[in-house]
């Protein structure tokens, strides 16, 4: 469980990345929403994965 953890965790923060680089006009407010998001959707795909 812990790899698959640490997986996840790998491939949010290279969404983040991906997204700041794609849109560098965003404003402040809309990079925390999308790491928010992105990290609801990280926890939602880990409790798939977990069953």
């Amino acid at each position: 469980m812990k790899n698959i953890k640490i997986t996840f965790w790998f491939i949010w923060f290279l969404l983040v990345i991906i997204w700041n680089y794609g849109y560098p006009e965003a404003s402040p407010f809309f990079d925390v929403l999308i790491a928010v998001l992105l990290s609801i959707l990280n926890l939602i795909a880990l409790k798939f994965f977990k069953k």
